[in-house]
């Protein structure tokens, strides 16, 4: 039996990379005969497609959390089978609030103890999006504006931290404080 598990995990511990970790996330997201991730492991999934340069396709992944709240259920079932759940409070399904701050923003730490951090936003058809994130030396916010082929990025810092932006494959040194990057 083949499963999106074994194929996420051989994209994340880099035993595939570049375009073959590309075609096996592809597969990931259209072979249907694959054991599918729970709602637990599709965190992993995410990543997985995240690494493999899928990332600005990650708003159409959620189909599992969009039937949760067509079901009106106002917490994570713990389970993918929301006909057999017994459970509607499970934080194993809560990978979203995680991952709107670490791939559609993009914020990640860079570095032990988030002295540096990495911003490399996965906004696919987002035009307009800022956010903001705690962290230990006081909070990153960011906020992107894409239009007539150019992106605006405001990225402010806390002190002591610097670190990369990444837009389409190309690095940008960010600072402490405020940045601002027009690409």
């Amino acid at each position: 039996m083949f499963s999106q598990h074994a194929n996420s995990l051989a994209i994340l511990t880099g035993l595939v990379s570049g375009n073959e970790a590309a075609r096996i996330g592809k597969q990931l997201l259209s072979d249907t005969t694959l054991a599918p991730a729970s709602i637990y492991f599709k965190y992993y999934l995410h990543l997985a497609l995240v690494k493999a340069g899928l990332g600005n396709d990650y708003l159409h992944w959620l189909g599992k959390w969009r039937e949760n709240m067509a079901m009106g259920l106002t917490t994570w079932a713990e389970t993918s089978d929301l006909n057999t759940t017994r459970s509607d409070c499970h934080a194993w399904g809560a990978s979203p609030n995680i991952e709107f701050f670490r791939t559609i923003l993009g914020i990640d730490s860079d570095a032990p103890g988030f002295t540096k951090v990495s911003v490399e936003p996965h906004l696919g058809t987002i035009k307009a999006i800022g956010g903001e994130m705690p962290h230990p030396s006081g909070k990153i916010r960011v906020m992107y504006h894409e239009g007539n082929g150019h992106l605006n990025a405001e990225i402010d810092l806390p002190l002591k931290t610097t670190g990369k932006f990444v837009w389409k494959g190309k690095s940008y040194a960010l600072k402490e404080g405020k940045n601002s990057i027009k690409i």
